[in-house]
């Protein structure tokens, strides 16, 4: 039977005090479900002593009936020269009402004397009795070392007696923790090696680290061979300076090739899914490259390889993409062979062969314009329809005759006003509207979707959630062109097109008419089961 680790995720705690991040109540509610359905042991979900939004979380989660994780409120020792009765933060904790408290304390003596400005005596009773005090109320203390390995390397008497300090006061875990991101792996190893052996037969050990070194998974990885079962870390990764470790790559690293268990077993092909979740309610854009949940990592665009994969995806896939709830891409560029587009175009055409005409002139057309700028392995939208025109699966939903923006700023206060005027054309219908966006690019999709959702009323389902601009050549200055790539969405699938032009505001519309006409295709094949022709 595979040995348990304890996963406690802090995305609410100390991933909120990474750069730009920002919770609503509602926001970490919406969190922890999907923590909870990922399988974590437990949430640290905030400090109620620092302020009242957390203090107002910690009385609607009670509300939230989770079925895995149990939500930790976090916060210090108490503080010297006063007691837990009378410490208004440890008051604050116990008023959260959680069944488990996360509570940090000094390991390193120069933050016991400089920082807190207390004696090292103490600061072990301030742990010794924060500990007991909670674990008297009935709460189960986990204990965060703070510093530990600097301790460790400057006074590791003192940092042990701090340790012990918690296992006296009742703390279940003690997790170390390497606040500062700076040590190497051997060092970690060695400080790790030597708690397990001194506690580990009375408590848990734990590891929290940071990624200032980039090592934070690899610490939180040797740590867990050196007998550590608990482990700390934010779900993306993200956090103060340069983040946490990373969960969504410690999780699988741990379960699926060291053979622990960290979540249900079941629960591991949801782990994408829930990373994608959490990154939107965050507002944080997941790296793609991210290990196992990211869009490219399990993405092939070398002609050879992709071949390969085809023939057998473990020739250059490390585990199958399902397990982890991913899926594998092929991407189209003047690098991808035949086995690529093949592969893609039976999408839309099962019968055909390797050996076809219509293979060579799709690759043909697809690297004209790869020349002129085009890239198409991040705009699937595109590339479909590039495929559709030459199968002559392709017929245009409407017929552009014009569009036209201007702008203008009277009131600098109030931003600048776009405005956006087209005149289109379905099945011989005329129709003239205008939109007023944000921006030149914002009005012209307004005015479009107004033009089209008499004709195509699906086309209000479509929203744009990202738009990217590239200058193509920055040597031409002004004259450059530019490559307008646009993610959009219609709330159940997701869709990337892509445009280029000398000019910013046509490279945008190219875009713009390419996902619409890719959704307006999707939906009627989907209602009426079969290929536009």
């Amino acid at each position: 039977m595979a040995k348990k680790i304890e996963i406690l995720d802090s995305t609410l705690r100390d991933g909120a005090q990474g750069e730009g991040i920002s919770y609503s109540v509602q926001d970490k509610l919406h969190i922890c479900e999907a923590l909870d359905e990922l399988g974590v042991t437990y949430i640290e979900a905030g400090n109620p002593g620092s302020n009242p939004k957390d203090m107002e979380f910690f009385q609607e989660i009670k509300k939230l009936p989770l079925k895995h994780a149990k939500v930790c409120a976090f916060g210090a020792t108490r503080r010297k020269d006063t007691t837990c009765a009378e410490d208004s933060n440890i008051q604050s904790l116990l008023a959260a009402g959680t069944e488990t408290v996360v509570i940090f304390g000094k390991s390193w003596t120069f933050q016991v004397t400089d920082i807190l400005n207390a004696t090292l005596e103490e600061n072990l009773k301030m742990i010794e009795e924060t500990c007991a005090y909670f674990k008297a109320q009935g709460r189960s203390v986990i204990y965060d070392a703070e510093h530990f390995f600097t301790a460790f390397v400057e006074d590791k008497d003192y940092a042990f007696k701090t340790l012990k300090a918690a296992v006296d006061g009742g703390a279940k875990v003690i997790c170390l923790c390497e606040t500062k991101g700076g040590f190497m792996i051997d060092e970690c190893r060695k400080a790790v090696s030597e708690v397990v052996k001194e506690f580990g037969s009375k408590v848990t050990v734990g590891i929290h680290t940071h990624n200032d070194c980039g090592l934070a998974v690899a610490n939180s990885l040797v740590a867990v061979s050196e007998g550590a079962a608990h482990v700390q870390g934010v779900l993306l990764g993200f956090g103060e300076r340069t983040g946490n470790a990373c969960l969504s790559t410690i999780i699988p690293d741990l379960q699926i090739k060291m053979g622990y268990e960290c979540i249900p077993p079941q629960n591991m092909k949801t782990l994408t899914a829930i990373c994608n979740k959490v990154s939107e309610i965050t507002n944080v854009s997941m790296n793609p490259q991210t290990p196992f949940v990211g869009k490219s990592a399990f993405a092939h665009k070398a002609g050879m390889h992709i071949d390969a994969v085809l023939k057998n995806p473990r020739a250059y896939e490390h585990i199958p993409p399902e397990t982890v709830g991913n899926s594998r891409v092929f991407l189209m560029s003047e690098v991808a062979g035949r086995s690529t587009i093949i592969e893609k175009i039976q999408k839309f055409a099962p019968s055909l062969k390797k050996t076809d005409e219509i293979v060579d002139k799709i690759i043909k057309r697809m690297k004209e314009l790869e020349f002129e700028g085009y890239q198409f392995e991040g705009a699937d939208g595109s590339f479909e329809l590039l495929v559709r025109k030459q199968l002559g699966q392709y017929q245009p939903f409407f017929k552009l005759h014009y569009y036209q923006t201007n702008g203008s700023n009277p009131r600098p206060e109030e931003g600048v006003c776009c405005c956006a005027q087209l005149k289109v054309e379905v099945d011989g219908v005329i129709e003239i509207t205008a939109g007023e966006g944000d921006g030149p690019v914002n009005a012209l999709d307004i005015a479009l979707r107004k033009a089209l959702e008499k004709f195509y009323p699906l086309v209000a389902q479509i929203r744009l959630v990202d738009f990217k601009v590239r200058v193509i050549d920055g040597k031409s200055a002004t004259a450059a062109k530019v490559r307008v790539i646009i993610e959009s969405t219609d709330g159940n699938a997701s869709w990337t097109t892509v445009g280029v032009s000398a000019d910013l505001i046509e490279a945008s519309w190219i875009a713009l008419c390419d996902s619409f006409e890719y959704k307006l295709i999707k939906d009627i094949e989907k209602h009426y089961k079969k290929i536009i022709i």
